[in-house]
């Protein structure tokens, strides 16, 4: 079975996030939307919200999960028999910091390969701290969230 996690923290879900996992859900048996949980993180939305924004977000696609986890992402992975790691790539220096952190996960955890999807060309200025800053200065938000988040 080919499992992929996609980590991230999902603060919150974007339609660049949407696009990578519908797409990639075609790839794989299962993806596990896993939410890390980060302590010296300070989080716009709790994370019940965002499990449940995400729920909501793919809840017709059967072989979506959603889970939260702390600690290594490699850990995790391997705990869930997953065999890949699933990332989006936006822009060049996504694909800079991306690959620095799929060589260190791949030395950590040598059974797991990360795999890369671009995200959609009119998706790709999309990121959840540019959506953020829509919401915190009362701008529309919502022509960058799933349904599930425009009625926050």
């Amino acid at each position: 079975m080919r499992i992929a996690v996609f980590p991230g923290s999902f603060d919150p879900i974007t339609l660049g996030h949407k696009d990578i996992i519908t797409r990639a859900a075609t790839l794989f048996d299962k993806i596990i939307v896993a939410v890390g949980k980060n302590a010296n993180k300070t989080y716009m939305f709790p994370l019940e919200q965002r499990l449940e924004w995400i729920s909501e977000t793919f809840e017709n696609y059967p072989n979506i999960e959603v889970d939260y986890y702390t600690g290594l992402t490699v850990k995790y992975a391997i705990e869930k028999g997953a065999g890949f790691i699933l990332r989006g790539l936006r822009n060049p220096a996504d694909f800079e910091f991306e690959k620095a952190v799929a060589q260190t996960n791949r030395k950590l955890e040598n059974k797991l390969d990360t795999v890369f999807l671009l995200t959609a060309s009119g998706l790709s200025s999309i990121s959840s701290s540019i959506v953020r800053d829509v919401i915190r200065n009362g701008g529309d938000y919502t022509q960058f969230v799933p349904e599930p988040v425009r009625i926050k």
